[in-house]
């Protein structure tokens, strides 16, 4: 039983590892570029409400779940290797619904608050730093964890959540983290 426990909870670790990697290394360093990552993931910075079509993610994963299986299969036994795989890829798409909803939502309680400051920091203070996205951990163990004081949003990339529709300007409750930026005419 331990056992097992440990095999899922090594697939979670191994996510969040794999996450920070893939994002600083395949999506922000050029000199991977071009890679399929890195074209969604431009896209992504300079449209900021566009990503990748599911059927692109769910490819990706069940990719990954027929390359991790069996070959974890293989070094740590059938049901192990099994628990590994599927709590690695349970974790991709868990990180693919967070970050979409960081996009799309108003952050709920401390961690959606902090995930959302921390994210939206990367994208528009400094997109070498903060690469965990829904963990700041592998930023502070490698040395790329900037904690975001106030986050200058363009008005061009705020997300609708951030704006007041009245107004035009940022909601009262996100004021005193964001601060929108308007291009002068």
């Amino acid at each position: 039983m331990l056992g097992n426990l440990i095999a899922v909870g090594l697939g979670i670790l191994t996510w969040s590892l794999a996450e920070y990697f893939l994002h600083r290394y395949l999506g922000h360093d050029k000199r991977t570029w071009p890679n399929l990552f890195a074209t969604e993931h431009i896209r992504h910075h300079s449209q900021g409400d566009y990503f990748a079509p599911s059927y692109k993610k769910a490819l990706a994963a069940l990719a990954v779940l027929l390359v991790f299986a069996p070959v974890s299969s293989l070094a740590v036994g059938g049901l192990r290797g099994a628990l590994f795989s599927g709590a690695f890829t349970a974790m991709y798409l868990t990180y693919e619904w967070l970050h979409r909803r960081a996009h799309t939502h108003a952050g709920i309680g401390a961690y959606g608050r902090f995930l959302r400051r921390h994210h939206f920091h990367h994208h528009f203070g400094n997109p070498k730093s903060n690469h965990g996205v829904t963990s700041p951990v592998w930023d502070w163990v490698f040395g790329t964890l900037e904690p975001p004081l106030r986050v200058r949003v363009p008005a061009n990339l705020a997300m609708a959540w951030l704006l007041d529709p009245q107004t035009g300007d940022v909601r009262v409750e996100h004021a005193d983290g964001y601060e929108l930026v308007r291009k002068r005419a």
